[in-house]
């Protein structure tokens, strides 16, 4: 039978791996790596492979949804864009333009995230507009752009192969980012050193040459002790810091405070351990460091990012081929959608909102009047939906799942008077909606996305969406032009030309240049072949700062009503928020049901046997699942996938966040674990 091949990008995590996409009669049927990819190069971990299965699922959205009662009615798309926009501008003429509030998406692509933005500043004066960022990445734009000057990872993915030393904080990449494993494996092959820390012993602390199997949320303490120890020891690098780095005499008081033992105490972690690895680090040709959410979601998640900006600032492993800092993106396009200024403080290219030559420039642009205060956040927005925020516009994300506190989240999205909800399922956030636009997958577009690597890379569209479902392009497109804005673009090449003329770092990104391997920003100009490693020879902010960490320990510890860790995070066969994963048969079949993973001893003493129901509760509410018995987690320790809507974890988790950032504590709280009868 006749069949066509597309090559596309992979829309899980932020590798951005390269998928060649099977289509037969207007049906995607097969998925195949790219074995020309310059990032994945043939190789797909298990969700890649089969990157279609929901790409044609029955609950796929197919028309325009209104909310009469209780009850969803179609309406013709027509009907929709005339309401959206009609419900908006009531809400802005009444309450202000500040009373609208939108959430951009990680899955959309980087021109639809971008015209997302554009709308809700141009069309209601606000920049009341964010994305799930907040929730995971947003602590290392924050800490990475006071140290070194820019919020991205300093190197390319294939760097980590040559490294000498990887000393991995906070990530599961095994699970997380297989393929990224995968070249951190190629280095431990070649004889690289391999520290992990992890509160559980994972896949990825298995096969480490050492685990530190740290107390959760401790650590800067461990960070600032090897610190000292290098410092105590001459183990830095004076000559780099001297050209290099600034604040260094601020770095040393504060490490001064932190002896090795002391550090040894407060994060679990044996002194002479903390010497060793700090050691191997420092001694090492070219260490690299690896950091996922681990990290960044908890109140002093900022401060955690900038520890260990100054730790490879400390050694001088920065600004070098194999060296350098690389946190881990968790979603598709997580990085381009903050590029693209899906943020409430800047526009795209990181420019900020409250820079009067920057709004300039954009009002002249847009033809718009912008305002110079930054918005409100994702948790902000939340928080005061019905009061200060009285409509959202939400694309394709799923608060109601992915936010702290859902039972909270739950009650703010009812008290909206009016919720518009983007999307290509019915998700747990749509059913709360009062109209339900029905959008495109990643096979059904054509647009970028920018991997955790910052290389822009082409979508390319496959398939029709299903029924009258629209691509999200076409839809910001319809909405911006019924409030009155000028988004009569031919296409998203032409929005990707728009992007690169008003953002000087994606000066020369264009859709002919991208076709093979893509372009790692900055690219400057047309001429530019993009760059690799960020950092070399200066910092984008002149001279590197070491900034001294605030250390905050978790918010909430265990106690006697709540006497256990609890920890969230993700598994290798499901993604986010299950949206997706959980409508694909092959990966629903790996792991069908909740769970939470408790250590055989604490399974022994709660008198549970595998599979047996529990009861978790912490001081925002209680889920009931299933007993998965595991040494990865330690005694005192729960750990539960936030993938499961009839197990939320965030039913669970601590709302407070990071000052900086904004950003939940998802990663420590205490909870209290039963025997269900």
């Amino acid at each position: 039978m006749d069949h066509k091949l597309i090559r596309t990008t992979c829309p899980y995590c932020g590798t951005g791996c390269g998928l060649i996409l099977k289509v037969r009669d207007d049906r995607v049927v097969e998925t195949y790596p790219d074995r020309e990819h310059p990032v994945s190069r043939g190789h797909l971990c298990v969700k890649g492979w089969v990157a279609h299965e929901f790409v044609h699922h029955p609950d796929r959205l197919t028309a325009p949804l209104v909310k009469e009662g209780d009850e969803f009615h179609e309406i013709s798309w027509e009907g929709a864009i005339a309401l959206a926009a009609e419900k908006m501008r009531e809400i802005a003429g009444r309450y202000g333009g500040d009373a609208i509030g939108g959430l951009s998406s990680a899955k959309c692509t980087n021109e639809e995230n971008y015209l997302f933005q554009k709308l809700i500043r141009a069309g209601f004066k606000a920049n009341n507009v964010d994305h799930c960022a907040r929730l995971c990445h947003a602590p290392t734009t924050v800490g990475m752009v006071q140290t070194l000057g820019s919020g991205a990872m300093t190197n390319s993915i294939a760097d980590l192969a040559g490294s000498d030393c990887i000393f991995i904080i906070g990530s599961n990449a095994a699970e997380s980012h297989p393929i990224i494993m995968g070249e951190i494996y190629k280095a431990q092959d070649r004889g690289a050193r391999i520290i992990v820390v992890d509160p559980r012993r994972t896949a990825v602390a298995e096969n480490a040459d050492i685990h530190l199997a740290i107390k959760p949320g401790k650590d800067i303490p461990l960070v600032a002790g090897m610190m000292r120890h290098m410092v105590d020891e001459g183990l830095h690098d004076a000559e780099f810091i001297e050209k290099r780095v600034e604040g260094f005499e601020e770095l040393k008081d504060f490490l001064a405070l932190w002896p090795v033992e002391k550090a040894a105490g407060e994060c679990g972690i044996d002194a002479e351990v903390i010497r060793n690895v700090a050691e191997l680090y420092a001694k090492a040709g070219e260490s690299a460091i690896v950091y996922c959410m681990g990290i960044t979601q908890h109140a002093c998640g900022s401060a955690n990012v900038i520890s260990l900006c100054d730790l490879a600032m400390l050694c001088g492993h920065v600004g070098t081929e194999h060296s350098g800092v690389y946190p881990l993106r968790g979603q598709n396009n997580v990085q381009g959608a903050c590029d693209m200024g899906a943020l409430p403080n800047v526009y795209h290219g990181y420019q900020n909102v409250a820079d009067p030559e920057v709004r300039d420039k954009f009002q002249k642009a847009w033809k718009a009047d912008l305002d110079d205060r930054p918005g409100l956040t994702v948790t902000e927005m939340i928080g005061k939906a019905g009061k200060e925020i009285r409509a959202l516009y939400i694309m394709a994300e799923n608060p109601a799942m992915s936010d702290p506190d859902v039972t909270h989240v739950l009650e703010s999205l009812e008290s909206l008077d009016f919720l518009i909800v983007q999307d290509i399922f019915m998700t747990e956030t749509a059913k709360f909606a009062d109209l339900v636009l029905p959008a495109s997958s990643f096979a059904e577009k054509t647009g970028t996305f920018t991997n955790t690597e910052r290389r822009f890379q082409l979508v390319r569209k496959a398939v029709e969406p299903p029924g009258n479902a629209k691509d999200d392009f076409s839809i910001l497109c319809l909405i911006g032009n019924a409030l009155g804005l000028d988004f009569s673009y031919a296409g998203p090449e032409e929005v990707m030309e728009e992007i690169a003329d008003l953002a000087p770092a994606y000066g020369g990104i264009r859709y002919g240049r991208m076709e093979r391997a893509g372009l790692q920003w900055p690219c400057p100009d047309e001429e530019h072949p993009g760059t690799p490693f960020l950092h070399e020879g200066r910092f984008t902010r002149g001279k590197g700062l070491f900034v001294v960490p605030e250390y905050t320990p978790p918010m909430e510890l265990p106690d006697n009503e709540f006497p256990f860790y609890l920890g969230t995070g993700r598994m290798f066969a499901h993604y986010h928020t299950g949206t997706m994963t959980r409508r694909s048969p092959f990966l629903h079949r790996e792991y069908e049901k909740a769970y939470a993973e408790v250590n055989p001893a604490d399974a022994e003493r709660l008198g549970v046997d595998e599979g047996d129901a529990i009861r978790i509760t912490t001081r925002r509410g209680s889920i009931v699942t299933s007993v998965f018995i595991s040494g990865k987690v330690s005694p005192g320790t729960v750990f539960v996938p936030f993938h499961f809507t009839e197990a939320r974890a965030n039913m669970l988790t601590n709302p407070v966040l990071d000052p900086q950032a904004k950003t939940p504590e998802f990663k420590v709280c205490a909870a209290r674990v039963t025997k269900e009868p």
